[in-house]
């Protein structure tokens, strides 16, 4: 560990491979912290756009948790690919952790790329339950594999805010390119020459080997990979999206639904989260079942697929076998809306101090 830092009761150090750790100032309190929040920025951001959220993590539950703030990936090592930043990432928490022998639980918070770099990270941090009968080695079920651990820890929470869960090449899925076809297709054909290999796994324009687009690969267990019995492991997933103004990831990616199924939303009368205007707990597809139900045809699978839609249909499909707390935010009131990508985030707090209800939000539900 670096030199440390004091302030407001929250102890800041530098932590491996320069990123931050965040613990209680209150050393009984630091000393029965066993759960360990990974927090990963988005593309071209840095462990500074989480300040805001570490610190009000850790002073709300001082005695509960360590945050841990990667840096691994920063500025320009965040266009290096989702995969190159997720192994940076699994080493980087694998020292953490071996440095760390009292944490017994893990979650994630992650914003915009960050969350496909998370989901990532756990697929292959993901490690099956031991079987009392060595001679057992027959295939195990879901069930079965959902009592994983991530790293050796127990999976608790994994939570993104305006995650590009179905990419980017879908109509509007880039609200910027104002939903234009020939400017979809350009951006598709030219976004790796900007944003390089991250570009290429955005726009599923990735073909690796001749292998499936690597966000395809991340809706199924794929070679050594764990991805989705490492997100089923958790004992709860919430995508946190905006409904309009966000210019970079638009409503539908961020919230995994299907164009059919994005819901009518009204003002909060939430005096506490007067930014959140939807909650959705959306069950496992093979129930078939949203709670509350808004829209007719939710979760049912039941609609016409177009051609060019097929991979974001996959990827909708995949991510809908296992349930997802969908929480739609809305900042269409704030005099810094159009920054609403940063908002839901709070990356800069002297700026978008508007988001805060959002992160409060996120550490009321947070499962301990």
């Amino acid at each position: 560990m670096g030199n440390g830092t004091v302030q407001n009761g929250v102890c800041s150090s530098e932590s491996v491979n320069g990123g931050e750790d965040l613990r209680s100032s209150n050393e009984s309190f630091a000393a029965s912290a066993d759960h360990l929040v990974v927090m990963v920025h988005g593309i071209l951001g840095s462990s500074k756009d989480w300040k805001f959220a570490a610190e009000q993590f850790v002073r709300t539950l001082p005695d509960k948790v360590f945050v841990h703030r990667s840096e691994r990936n920063t500025a320009s090592l965040t266009l290096d690919g989702v995969d190159v930043m997720g192994e940076r990432l699994v080493h980087e928490i694998l020292e953490l952790i071996k440095q760390n022998p009292s944490l017994r639980k893990i979650s994630f918070v992650a914003h915009s790329v960050g969350g496909l770099v998370a989901r990532y990270v756990i697929g292959k941090l993901f490690r099956p339950p031991i079987s009392n009968n060595v001679e057992d080695s027959s295939p195990k079920s879901c069930e079965e594999l959902s009592k994983g651990t991530i790293g050796g820890l127990e999976p608790m929470n994994f939570i993104t805010a305006a995650t590009p869960h179905l990419g980017s090449r879908g109509n509007k899925q880039v609200p910027f390119l104002f939903g234009s076809p020939a400017l979809e297709t350009t951006a598709r054909l030219v976004i790796h020459l900007i944003f390089r290999r991250t570009g290429r796994h955005l726009f599923l324009t990735d073909n690796d080997d001749g292998k499936p687009p690597l966000l395809k690969r991340m809706i199924e267990d794929y070679g050594e990979c764990y991805f989705m019995s490492a997100l089923r492991s958790f004992k709860r997933r919430v995508a946190y999206s905006n409904v309009q103004y966000d210019h970079i990831v638009g409503w539908r990616t961020s919230s995994i639904r299907r164009n059919s199924e994005l819901p009518k939303w009204e003002d909060s009368l939430n005096e506490k989260y007067p930014h959140i205007v939807l909650e959705e707990h959306c069950k496992a597809s093979n129930i078939e079942q949203c709670e509350p139900t808004v829209l007719a045809n939710d979760c049912s699978g039941k609609h016409t697929v177009l051609p060019n839609e097929k991979l974001e249909e996959d990827l909708v499909t995949g991510l809908s076998h296992v349930s997802w707390e969908k929480v739609d935010v809305s900042f269409h009131s704030c005099k810094l809306r159009s920054a609403a990508h940063s908002l839901i985030q709070v990356k800069d707090h002297a700026l978008h101090s508007d988001g805060a209800d959002v992160i409060q939000h996120m550490i009321d539900h947070f499962i301990l």
